[in-house]
């Protein structure tokens, strides 16, 4: 009677909006009373201008009405706070997402336990049967679960207390005489037992695969820091040294211009020198000849005579008579040594510039993944190449989807491209290869050369810069009818295997791994390249006479 007191009282000071105990309880003119956060929220959402309405009985009120607070409910709810009654206010409601009771009758509470025995939920209140009667206490009481009626077999409609191990699947006492009567049975429970122990050793075995993969991420980290470390080292002293070296040229550079300045300004002093002296003998001959040309003029016979031993003597000039120059080049030849400087540097910046780049690429933390020894494990790095029209030469006839060429003797293109081959029947693929790839190449009739290169790869010409094999740029298996031949930086390498029409290509573009496979029933290892990759690579095909085909193989 007090329990039912107790929720008589709640009902009567419940919000029944927000169907929780009264939190400012505000009474509206109807009578009904509301948290008044409750009631405003309402009639906010009703966004009406003219008229407000009661949430429980529907009554319109003009205008929006002065809330207040009830002072009487609020006194009782306080009360009912002081005198213990406040878990009873706060009863908690089945939601949506809730398991509720299956016994309460009105309004249903969320229940507390599941029993595996009753196949029912049970709220707190009517749970206490099972605890009071000794009928229940070996009830098998469960988390709150919505998924009990599963533990009931739709054939038979009994529990299922059997697991049959040959279906491996619960099943009841029915079904054990029915279909299951010839198999293996046990009940569940001793099934949840053995599978429970299993289920401990995997979980043993999981905490374990943590403890080291917590381990291997702390190594990971602690490398990471060490990396950062090195690289902002490695940085900051390369800086150091290439800001020296380029002081050092900048010093070279001043140096030079002032020599240069230095040896201008002295040339040129010492030629104006002689300059002004050639000036001064040219102004003493001139007054000479005006001398000599006067007395040429003088009628007197006696007087000529008198007078031309001493306008008649010339003097030797100190200079001489004519000034013999060197070719107008001046400094060039300077220019000329600045130039070979130059030539010499970037020499050397190329050919120690590609020993850098390796020891870059040497930088590798991590062990090289070991290269699948099946085809299955190959195809889990497989990558769908096509062929880049642009590069392709203009004899070569690309499919729609461009992953077949034809060697073709009409000319199929007059697009001129710079990446475009001009010479060799060649083509390469539009994507670019790192890290670990997997593609096939079939080839029909003839011979082709299964490539890859560098994008920088020389197009024009038919020197070897351009030729797939034949310089330090490409990688090449040449598949011709009855035997195959490697090709790297124009060096031949026989190798052995029986043709097929199908070849295999496995990169490791991190590891420097290129390996070449004949592809049948089995994959035969034809050949392996381990080197440095410094740049990516394209898949690349050369073919030899009129009909050549092949294509990159879709792989599953």
């Amino acid at each position: 009677m007090e329990q039912e007191a107790v929720e008589l009282n709640q009902d009567s000071i419940a919000c029944s909006i927000c169907l929780d105990l009264l939190k400012e309880p505000t009474t509206i003119p109807c009578g009904h009373s509301y948290c008044w956060s409750c009631i405003n929220t309402y009639w906010d959402e009703e966004d009406r201008e003219t008229s407000h309405s009661c949430p429980q009985c529907g009554q319109s009120f003009r205008g929006r009405p002065d809330l207040k607070k009830n002072v009487t409910l609020a006194a009782l709810v306080e009360e009912l706070r002081r005198d213990g009654l406040q878990g009873a206010a706060d009863l908690c409601y089945a939601g949506a997402e809730d398991v509720s009771c299956d016994v309460c009758s009105d309004r249903k509470l969320k229940a507390v336990k599941s029993c595996l025995n009753c196949l029912a939920s049970y709220c707190e209140k009517h749970l206490q049967l099972h605890f009071e009667t000794a009928a229940f206490e070996k009830h098998q009481l469960v988390e709150p679960s919505k998924k009990l009626q599963e533990n009931i077999c739709p054939r038979h409609d009994e529990v299922m207390k059997i697991f049959c191990r040959t279906d491996q699947q619960c099943i009841c006492y029915l079904c054990l005489m029915d279909q299951h009567k010839e198999h293996e049975t046990v009940s569940a429970a001793a099934e949840r037992a053995e599978k429970q122990k299993e289920l401990e050793q995997i979980r043993q075995q999981i905490q374990q695969r943590i403890q080291e993969r917590e381990k291997d991420v702390k190594l990971l980290q602690q490398e990471v820091e060490a990396i950062n470390v090195s690289a902002d080292k490695t940085v900051k002293e390369n800086d150091k040294m290439f800001f020296g070296l380029i002081k050092t040229i900048k010093e070279k550079r001043m140096e030079a211009k002032n020599r240069v300045l230095g040896q201008k300004k002295c040339e040129v002093s010492r030629v104006k020198e002689l300059q002004e002296k050639l000036e001064q003998e040219m102004t003493e001959l001139k007054r000479k000849d005006g001398q000599l040309e006067q007395l040429s003029h003088t009628e007197d016979h006696n007087q000529f005579l008198h007078n031309y031993p001493s306008v008649s003597a010339l003097s030797e000039s100190p200079h001489s008579s004519s000034i013999k120059t060197r070719p107008l080049r001046y400094f060039e030849d300077v220019t000329a040594a600045v130039d070979q400087l130059r030539d010499n540097i970037q020499d050397v910046l190329r050919d120690t510039w590609t020993n850098i780049s390796k020891k870059v690429s040497e930088v590798d933390v991590l062990l090289p993944e070991p290269e699948p020894r099946t085809r299955k494990g190959f195809l889990k790095y497989s990558r769908e190449l096509t062929l880049d029209p642009n590069t392709a030469h203009a004899h070569l006839l690309l499919s729609e989807d461009d992953t077949k060429a034809t060697y073709m003797k009409e000319q199929q293109t007059s697009c001129s491209h710079p990446d475009r081959f001009t010479a060799w029947h060649q083509v390469l693929s539009r994507e670019t290869l790192v890290g670990r790839c997997y593609w096939e190449v079939e080839s029909r009739r003839g011979g082709v050369r299964v490539a890859v290169a560098y994008h920088s790869m020389k197009r024009a010409g038919r020197l070897n810069e351009c030729l797939l094999g034949c310089n330090d740029r490409s990688w090449a298996l040449c598949c011709d009818r009855n035997s195959y031949t490697f090709w790297h930086n124009n060096v031949k390498t026989p190798v052995p295997g029986f043709c097929s029409r199908r070849v295999g290509v496995y990169l490791d573009h991190r590891a420097g791994v290129l390996s070449f496979y004949s592809v049948s029933d089995t994959m035969t290892l034809l050949h392996r390249v381990q080197t440095t990759f410094t740049q990516p690579l394209h898949a690349g095909l050369l073919f030899y006479a009129d009909g050549d085909t092949a294509e990159f193989v879709k792989l599953k």
